[in-house]
């Protein structure tokens, strides 16, 4: 009796899109369910205010950064670290119950950060969080300060960005006076808003300094911390501009045109003018450190 002929096994067949990839849909269909209400609240509540605007752009920025790692994480040799994503993802949960049950954004938005972490380190291991140090780092600055903190710290800075925008009206000719943080331009009145010269306003560009420094990919700590502190001065800046801006709109349109598509459009003239004063600020900074202590390129 002949021997069984054993035949060469064909080649296996690859898994389908679905399969590969259903992982991570379980994972991103357990997000939504979690934090897909807080999302919904948000943008109806503290999104939807000028100073918070900014929340749901650091969110997107930050996981499309999160995303670019995609790679790196997925060639880190896997080295678990049960017990502190088990720590984290406990920490991230009761988080989120204390900010959901209490309607306290500042604990549900700070909650993400804790669960992000925790499963980073449950599906990549401990190298994982060494690889997504500046997204989560980045997306520190969508969480909202408490109230009283940040009323002590952006009143200061109303009163500053007035006095200078008002100084500045004045000797270009404008009839501009100032009480506080009430400015009088001709027969107008304008309230600086904690939007246009807060504290909130002050983070939102520092995060958008930070974003430029790792879309160029410094290397030097010197630089990067130099153009880090100097980002406090060209917010400051910025906001003035953005101040000037509405004050010569109210007073060549009228209040409307002030309150109407200017306020919005001043918004904008704040990022541009901080962006290209960050441009500029690093280009002065380069002369002094050397472009050899920079390498430029995509993010990793």
């Amino acid at each position: 009796m002949n021997p069984p002929v054993t035949l060469p096994a064909g080649p296996a067949e690859p898994a389908s899109p679905l399969r590969q990839h259903l992982p991570l849909l379980l994972l991103l269909g357990g997000w939504g369910v979690m934090f897909g209400p807080s999302y919904w609240g948000l943008a109806n509540d503290l999104w939807a205010s000028d100073a918070q605007g900014h929340g749901p752009i650091i969110l997107g920025v930050g996981m499309w950064l999160l995303w670019q790692k995609r790679q790196a994480l997925q060639r880190l040799t896997y080295r678990p670290a049960p017990l502190l994503a088990a720590v984290l993802m406990v920490l991230g949960i009761a988080l989120y119950a204390l900010g959901r049950s209490q309607s306290i954004w500042t604990a549900t938005i700070s909650a993400q950060l804790f669960v992000l972490a925790a499963l980073l380190l449950s599906f990549f291991g401990r190298g994982a969080l060494r690889v997504a140090a500046f997204p989560l780092f980045f997306m520190l600055f969508m969480i909202p300060w408490p109230g009283d903190w940040v009323d002590a710290v952006t009143q200061p800075l109303k009163l500053a960005v007035a006095a200078v925008a008002t100084e500045l009206l004045y000797h270009a000719g404008y009839p501009v006076g100032r009480s506080g943080v009430i400015l009088t331009v001709g027969p107008f009145q304008m309230f600086v808003a904690d939007a246009c010269a807060g504290l909130n306003s002050l983070f939102t560009l520092e995060a958008l300094g930070l974003l430029y420094m790792n879309l160029m990919r410094y290397v030097s700590m010197l630089r990067n911390a130099v153009l880090a502190v100097l980002i406090v001065p060209i917010s400051f800046i910025a906001n003035v501009l953005r101040v000037i801006v509405l004050v010569l709109v109210t007073y060549h349109f009228g209040d409307a045109a002030g309150q109407g598509f200017a306020h919005g459009f001043a918004g904008l003239v704040l990022f541009l003018s901080a962006l290209v004063l960050i441009m500029v600020t690093d280009h002065a900074v380069g002369k002094f450190i050397g472009p050899g202590h920079a390498e430029r390129g995509g993010v990793a």
